[in-house]
Order: structure tokens, then sequence, then C-alpha cells
């Protein structure tokens, strides 16, 4: 795809991303939340399984790099994909994707502590209380959070949080590693797979809609939307192909609205709009701290799997 302008990739990222809370939405009316989540990961390692080959690359070598990634498919991958299809077993789709927003906040918060080249800013600082603020305009805190089902945007909001956290492990034990992004999140996804594999029962139907989505969400949503990612990056660079995150909990809202008649209150897109708002202050550096920019033929780190 990458003979595509990198603008029509980027629209077609966000899309795909935006649609997957949906994907999981559907994919939950046949299945259990683990064998949605199992199945994801099933077709997304087999589109990176594709293209290892056909890149003719191999998967990462040597005990310890396998031990973190056993760790980064736990935090990144089986954790929170398992949490979200939970989650949505009770809570509309785009609530779930607004959730999915605010793991920038949390990433800022946890980075402070956890990194030390994160230097706190004034404006950093706003970004965080902002981002928070708009989380409780989600949820309605003026109201004593009337008619919100607690559990499964808890679900939600936890899955965020583990994309931080192990978004920090992947840059304080992966960041460095001489393999490609496309190796190590090959075998990342691969031991998330069998980590799901070994506690999930087998279903004992296979509904057609829940099936395509299921096959959507890994295929698209996880495989192919990676391939995208790391083009991305590679073109335009990392700042510039994060931005998709802030497209993601539009679209999640728009297709659920669209496609499953899911209601919508005014404090949704309000609080939506200043989530992406301090989530967006949180990521900017001052220019001390500001860093050279990647180059951009061969990122070497791997990007998060966020969706």
């Amino acid at each position: 795809m990458s003979h595509l302008d990198w603008r029509l990739r980027f629209a077609a990222l966000s899309l795909i991303w935006g649609f997957s809370f949906l994907f999981i939405k559907v994919g939950t009316d046949g299945f259990a939340p683990l064998q949605v989540t199992l199945g994801r990961l099933l077709f997304g390692t087999a589109v990176l399984a594709v293209a290892l080959a056909v890149k003719r690359e191999r998967l990462p070598r040597g005990a310890r790099v396998w031990a973190h990634l056993t760790v980064a498919a736990f935090l990144l991958n089986a954790l929170p994909f398992s949490l979200f299809a939970y989650a949505e077993l009770t809570i509309p789709s785009s609530l779930a994707g607004i959730c999915n927003a605010t793991t920038p906040l949390w990433g800022m918060a946890l980075s402070l502590v956890a990194l030390s080249e994160d230097r706190p800013t004034r404006v950093r600082f706003a970004g965080l209380a902002l981002g928070f603020l708009g989380v409780l305009t989600v949820l309605g805190a003026w109201q004593g959070f009337t008619g919100l089902e607690p559990r499964g945007t808890a679900l939600a909001l936890a899955a965020s949080f583990s994309y931080a956290v192990g978004w920090i492990y992947v840059r304080r034990t992966l960041s460095t590693r001489t393999e490609s992004a496309l190796s190590l999140t090959g075998g990342q996804l691969l031991v998330a797979t069998v980590q799901l594999a070994v506690i999930t029962p087998f279903p004992h139907s296979f509904p057609t809609p829940s099936l395509l989505s299921v096959a959507a969400l890994g295929a698209l949503g996880t495989g192919l939307a990676f391939l995208m990612q790391y083009g991305l990056v590679a073109e335009v660079g990392p700042t510039t192909a994060q931005m998709v995150t802030y497209f993601t909990p539009v679209i999640a809202t728009v297709a659920g609205t669209a496609f499953l008649g899911e209601t919508l209150t005014w404090s949704t897109p309000v609080g939506a709009v200043i989530v992406l708002a301090g989530a967006a202050l949180t990521q900017v550096r001052s220019s001390s701290s500001a860093t050279p920019p990647p180059r951009r033929k061969s990122p070497s780190q791997p990007q998060p799997q966020h969706r």
C-alpha cells in the first residue's frame, strides 16, 4: 500500500481502528469475550506471519527478548483486548472507544514516575487535568453517574491503563533492540495468542455475523492496522502517525450510533472533545526535552497495539 498517499492510509487506519469497537460489540453477540479476543489474535497473527514471510524476516531470538515480549503481549494485547470485550457486554461501543482515548492520559501520568526523560510541564499537567475532566463529563459525574454501567466502564478504562503500562514497559525493555518493529510485534502477537489459547474454551457454534466481525477485527484492526501504522511511522514520523488516536473515538461514536443504534447524551461527545484536547496537551514537549526525529526508513521500536 506504500504507493498510496499517506493521507489516504491515515484515513483508512482511523476508520479501521474506529470500527474495531463495533466489531468487538458484534463479536460478543455470538462469542464469549475471551473467544473474541483469541479470534482477533489468531487473525492478526496470521496477517503478520504473511508479512514476515513476504519480507523474509525472522522472529526474534533469545530467551531474554522473548521474556520481555511475554510481558508486553499480556499488557498490550491479551489483557486489554479481553477487558474491552468484557466491557462491551454492558456498555456501548462508542463509550468503549472514548475510554480508549484516555490511554495518553494514563501514559503521561505514569511516565512522570517511570520515565525520567519525560519532564513534567505546566502544559502537560493542564492536559492531564483537562483530560480527566473530560472523562468525568462523559460519565456524567454531576448526576452521580446515574445510568452509568460502572463495571463495564471500569473495565474499558482499565484496558486503556494497561496499554499505558505496557507501552512504558516496551520503551524501557525493547526500544533499543536491533530487530525490526515487524519482527518484535509478530512475536508479541504470537505470544499473546498462546496466552489466550490456554485459557479459552472452544466455541460451540460460529454465528456468521460474529465470526465475520472477529475476522475483520483481527485481520484488519490488529494485523493490517499494524502494518499500516508501521508504514506511516516510517514515512511521516511517529508524531504525525499517532494523531490517528484522536480520530478513533470520533469514528467509534459515529459507527456505534449509525450501525448499532446506540444513543448519545450531550455529555458524551462534549466529554470526548475535552478528553482529546487534554490528551493532545499531554503530548506537548518543551523545546529543551524534545528529541531528534527518528530516521524514516526503518523504525526499530514497536508501536503499541492500542485498539
